[in-house]
């Protein structure tokens, strides 16, 4: 597949280590779910079928190898059952043998450079994947990352990445943001970089009644089209798609 951003479809989506939520209450009910593996192949099976007809997937929440995952690293899992040659994961917290979370990348188009970084934070454990595709003047970005639950560490967060992001023309910025797109800290995003706010306001979270919305795809340089948010194989937050076109 050309490197160069021609109709590209893209999907971010949160994918609760391959758990199911459908209620408040099975946060409860099924937490046994957060350091077993039972359930999670059938619905990492559900996510591979919804990655498919994408040409890069952004993940959060995917468990590079843990007791709750059977010792699966489900990027590695996901990219072989939806058939995506290049993959990538980044590890950003890890709860002894028990539990484990990252960001990681799927993609049909193979990445010129892959780079990982650490976030900011008052707790350690996020971080952001940067993918750089192309030579000259078809270069385009994107990145992954899962930011914090607290104001006070996202502003952190978000100007390390306004400052990581600032020289990229054409860039994606995809993830679980754990705020609105027109918070007050987004906007160095958006004075800094090429990045605009997506072009509807897409609830996301919980996915069984979506008042929320906190997973964004961020894109500066081209023009995003059919903006969406779609069921995530059981995943308490929902997926959001969007097709990349030239600008």
């Amino acid at each position: 597949m050309s490197t160069t951003p021609d109709r590209l479809r893209l999907l971010s989506a949160n994918i609760q280590a391959g758990s199911s939520t459908r209620a408040y209450r099975e946060y409860v009910t099924r937490s046994w779910s957060h350091v077993l593996p039972n359930g999670k192949r059938l619905n990492l099976d559900g996510l591979a079928t919804l990655a498919q007809p994408y040409d890069v997937v952004g993940l959060q929440e995917s468990d590079p190898g843990s007791l709750r995952s059977g010792f699966t690293n489900q990027a590695d899992y996901l990219a072989e059952r939806a058939h995506f040659p290049f993959w990538s994961h980044q590890p950003n917290r890890r709860i002894s043998r028990i539990a484990g979370s990252g960001n990681a990348l799927l993609s049909r188009i193979e990445p010129a450079e892959l780079l990982d970084y650490a976030l900011p934070g008052r707790i350690a454990g996020r971080g952001v994947l940067l993918a750089h595709f192309g030579k000259g003047a078809s270069a385009w970005s994107l990145a992954v990352t899962h930011l914090s639950l607290g104001a006070k560490s996202r502003q952190l967060q978000i100007g390390f990445l306004a400052e990581l992001l600032s020289e990229f023309p054409r860039l994606v910025l995809m993830g679980d943001f754990n705020c609105d797109s027109d918070a007050p800290e987004m906007r160095p995003l958006y004075r800094q970089t090429s990045l605009s706010p997506p072009p509807e306001r897409v609830c996301t979270f919980p996915s069984w009644a979506p008042q929320r919305c906190l997973d964004h795809v961020l894109v500066g340089g081209f023009k995003a089209l059919n903006y969406h948010a779609i069921p995530a194989a059981g995943s308490d937050h929902m997926a959001v798609s969007v097709e990349l076109a030239p600008a």
